[in-house]
């Protein structure tokens, strides 16, 4: 393939790695070919052979053996004139594995293209095979190690689920759409939408617009526990803190609409001043609310609004006063020269001139 880029029909897969070939046939007589050539039918792609689960050296059992299922079945390949229908022109397998357990399902999908007959007709075949796993890992990505790396998404933890924490978002109409905005630390947001609402504004349906909007505004998932550090773990309880949540109320009997959310995280450094993390203190979820009798003007389409806003409480040390001093010590008895000289006592009068010179010369350095 690699030097005449002609198709050979010996090019072993190799497990868990997934490629893409190319390569052409050529066809001197497709008069003949295009019913007999196996390499132009699907069925020659997947019937009378198996895949084996894992690889064995004994007698190969039936429960080891993996049949190759077709997605959709092409039609056979047929001349009509001197054109050849339905001959093969991709083939796709699709490799499903479990880890010890081997191999558990292999699929194959076709595309198809039609060959003109000419004296001498050329067709180009794709051969793809990718791998995937039976149970994918769904794991998220940290959103620090362990203090919360700025730009990271804001994770909560819902009934036990680990989730990122999402607010409203627009459609190119301005109605609200089901894809949310994810939050992400120490980036204060703001963004609305119109509220299609199913239900007429009526104080009949008072509880069932206020559960609507609370999940248009929170999302499918209520909100629950706040990480305290972007690795918190879900099995420890003490690394996440409850969520505030301030909703609405009935105000002399007239049903209260939630129109507006504060979604406010409070944080602050902590730690090491030559490395300090940033941990989540606390979050509230502040709704303003507005009488439903004063929304009749909207017509069902209500504008909500969500804001978002860290705010640091971060409380530095105080710095020294001033820079210490330097703290000089002097020699255990610096005047003793001095002493020897004023005394005189047992001293002959060259070594009271030597000693004499040297007390001048340390009392000139002084005065220098």
């Amino acid at each position: 393939m690699i030097v005449s880029q002609l198709c050979t029909d010996e090019n072993p897969a190799g497990f868990l790695e997934s490629k893409s070939t190319s390569c052409i046939r050529i066809f001197t007589n497709l008069t003949s070919s295009c019913t007999s050539d196996p390499a132009l039918n699907a069925i020659s792609y997947y019937r009378d052979f198996n895949v084996l689960k894992v690889p064995v050296n004994l007698t190969v059992f039936q429960p080891l053996q993996v049949k190759i299922i077709p997605v959709s079945l092409p039609a056979s390949p047929m001349l009509i004139g001197n054109t050849c229908y339905n001959a093969v022109s991709e083939v796709i397998y699709k490799v499903k594995f479990n880890g010890i357990h081997g191999i558990q399902n292999v699929s194959v999908q076709f595309k198809v293209d039609n060959i003109y007959g000419n004296p001498r007709s050329i067709l180009r075949q794709r051969f793809s095979l990718s791998f995937w796993n039976k149970s994918p890992s769904f794991t998220k990505q940290r959103s620090g190690n362990p203090g919360y790396i700025t730009g990271a998404p804001l994770t909560a933890l819902y009934n036990g689920t680990e989730q990122y924490v999402t607010i409203l978002q627009n459609q190119d109409n301005g109605q609200c759409s089901e894809k949310r905005y994810g939050i992400r630390f120490r980036e204060n947001m703001r963004t609305g939408c119109k509220f299609n609402s199913s239900f007429k504004l009526e104080e009949a349906n008072c509880s069932h617009l206020q559960e609507s909007l609370y999940q248009a505004f929170q999302g499918q998932h209520n909100p629950g526990r706040l990480a305290i550090t972007g690795n918190a773990d879900v099995n420890q309880p003490g690394e996440w803190n409850s969520i505030f949540i301030q909703t609405c109320n009935m105000q002399d009997e007239h049903c209260m609409i939630p129109m507006y959310l504060e979604i406010q995280v409070i944080w602050a450094q902590v730690g090491l001043l030559s490395n300090p993390q940033a941990q989540v203190l606390g979050a509230r979820y502040l709704y303003t609310c507005k009488p439903l009798q004063s929304l009749g003007t909207y017509m069902n389409m209500l504008p909500l609004m969500t804001t978002v806003a860290f705010t640091d409480v971060t409380k530095w040390p105080e710095p020294p006063r001033s820079q210490p001093g330097v703290y000089w010590k002097l020699p255990f008895d610096f005047f003793f020269p001095f002493k020897m000289a004023l005394s005189g006592v047992g001293c002959s009068s060259g070594i009271q001139a030597g000693t004499l010179l040297v007390t001048l010369t340390l009392c000139g350095a002084l005065v220098s």
